[in-house]
């Protein structure tokens, strides 16, 4: 990743955040920097604007795990098994993420941080899922077969995730925004029920989370080579 899309990545981030955190919100705006008052979220509605976008990299690194895993048992290259695992443990880290913003969400909306609702339910389901992927990886020694069965496990998970994060919440009632029954109807971020100026803010976290995750994802990337070179030298 070039220094430059580095340094705007940060700086467009730090955006987000200062506008994500600073905009005042008020009961009739009067210009670009103010958001309007959201009926029963009030402040709390600052929270669409972080903890949606990491859920949406939470499903891209999955993915993208499951893509690699599909090239690995294609061609037998050890990298794709490398950048699959990569993926994978950057989902991880993300999906506790917008499970921590999530429970925030709960706590102050709902009166608890956890409530078993649906979409709680099924990010739940998915860590268990993606910590079995890496007890499985940690149990086996041998490179090729722990790639091959990884890659199998990896594609297994990454068709479960759409299930889980689109489909399962929507088909019962819940408390969560676009749960089967809920008179918003699919929620405001997928009917962009948002102001213009908070929509803004929020397609430019989307963007910018996206852009940290591939980063990060190279990052990982070259550390896990470093580190399978360093291995093979000691042997």
């Amino acid at each position: 990743m070039k220094l430059w899309l580095k340094i705007g990545t940060a700086v467009w981030l730090t955006g987000v955040i200062v506008l994500g955190l600073g905009i005042p919100m008020v009961k009739v705006p009067s210009g670009f920097f103010q958001f309007p008052i959201i009926p029963g979220l009030e402040e709390k509605a600052r929270n669409i604007i972080f903890h949606v976008p990491i859920a949406w990299t939470t499903v891209v690194a999955f993915v993208m795990a499951m893509w690699y895993g599909i090239q690995y048992l294609r061609t037998k290259d050890i990298d794709y098994d490398l950048r699959s695992v990569s993926s994978a443990g950057l989902g991880m880290v993300l999906c506790v993420l917008a499970t921590v913003t999530g429970a925030m969400w709960a706590k102050f909306n709902w009166g608890s941080f956890w409530n078993w609702d649906p979409r709680e339910t099924s990010i739940f389901i998915l860590l268990l899922i993606y910590a079995a992927y890496f007890v499985l990886r940690s149990a086996i020694e041998e490179e090729e077969r722990k790639a091959t069965l990884s890659s199998v496990y990896s594609i297994v998970a990454g068709v479960t995730v759409p299930f889980f994060i689109f489909v399962m919440p929507r088909m019962m009632a819940g408390l969560h925004p676009g749960s089967l029954g809920d008179s918003q109807g699919k929620g405001p971020v997928l009917q962009m029920k948002m102001a213009p100026n908070m929509l803004i803010v929020f397609l430019a976290s989307l963007l910018g989370f996206t852009i940290l995750y591939f980063w990060m994802y190279s990052l990982k990337v070259r550390s896990m080579r470093i580190e399978r070179q360093l291995q093979q030298q000691s042997e």
